[in-house]
């Protein structure tokens, strides 16, 4: 953690975090991009292993997470605006071209990017999530009404939900439930933060210095920019573009306890390999005991596979 440096950049009128690590300037240049409830430390652990080995990490905030300001509307932030953002950090750092790692909801800014700016991408590689095919995104319509996204997009009720309970628990129950292989869905008299009750141990290898750092930054941030994306901006008629291919080698490393996996449709959707009629040149990993944050549960396993992706298309 000590190669790890942070600084803050002004970008689209808005102080973004950076942590960064590895010092040389003609190095090829990763940026990792977080998901949900995550932050710049999840990717700690990677940033450390690529900038050991020769390569520039780059883990932003996204705008209203961690450190990172606030957007002056939070609940009118976008997809599109994370991508935007995106651009602006490569561009104000003058990288020209750089690798994306993303998990959970970064995979769609990523490879939102890819599509729109694929001139600026070396390759792309993601956690958990795969590129999804064009248009709305309805997972809620075949799944019962506890479905934690659609009480999540419910505009009061995960704030009343979270409400409850102080920042770092309510990331410590959102780190249990994801790390589960189901799908978390509550019954029609519990929310969500009811599933976990308060002797539920965290996952082994996520330590109780990790969830302090965690919950120091989201009682920061607080969890309103997190519930409009990605949650409720997938409601806001959000569909995935339109796209004929994204042709920039790219790597799927898929857990195989990913509750993502029990989504409708999705395990056939990697297993039959028809990710890759959008990105054909996507090679999918399976690691047989992964789950949701496979990056944070074996951590040397990942860096090993995102370096062989790295070194070869370097």
């Amino acid at each position: 953690m000590d190669q790890i440096e942070h600084k803050f950049i002004k970008v689209q009128g808005l102080n973004l975090h950076i942590a960064e690590a590895g010092a040389d300037a003609d190095a090829h240049v990763v940026v990792f991009l977080h998901g949900f409830p995550e932050i710049w430390y999840s990717w700690r652990h990677q940033m450390v292993g690529v900038a050991t080995a020769g390569f520039r990490a780059i883990a932003p905030d996204c705008r209203g997470y961690g450190l990172s300001d606030p957007p002056a509307e939070p609940d009118k932030t976008s997809f599109q605006d994370m991508v935007d953002d995106l651009l602006a950090i490569l561009d104000h750092l003058g990288l020209a071209k750089v690798f994306l790692v993303a998990k959970d909801f970064g995979a769609l800014t990523a490879y939102m990017f890819a599509i729109q700016h694929q001139e600026r991408v070396s390759g792309v590689i993601t956690l958990g999530v795969p590129i999804l095919p064009p248009g709305p995104i309805e997972f809620h319509k075949y799944l019962p009404e506890g479905f934690y996204i659609s009480r999540w997009q419910e505009p009061g009720r995960a704030e009343a939900d979270f409400g409850r309970l102080d920042a770092k628990t309510v990331v410590k129950n959102i780190y249990i439930l994801f790390s589960r292989s189901e799908i978390p869905i509550a019954p029609e008299n519990k929310e969500i933060m009811d599933l976990v009750s308060d002797s539920t141990p965290l996952p082994p290898w996520f330590t109780e210095e990790d969830l302090a750092a965690y919950g120091a930054l989201y009682e920061k941030s607080g969890f309103r920019t997190a519930l409009q994306v990605p949650y409720r901006t997938l409601r806001e008629n959000f569909s995935t573009p339109e796209v004929i291919a994204v042709k920039v080698p790219a790597l799927l490393i898929m857990g195989d306890k990913d509750y993502f996996l029990k989504f409708p449709g999705i395990e056939d959707y990697i297993r039959s390999g028809k990710a890759k009629d959008l990105v054909p040149n996507l090679e999918i990993i399976h690691l047989p005991e992964g789950s949701h944050f496979v990056q944070e549960q074996s951590p040397e396993e990942v860096n090993q596979l995102i370096l062989t992706f790295l070194n070869k298309h370097v």
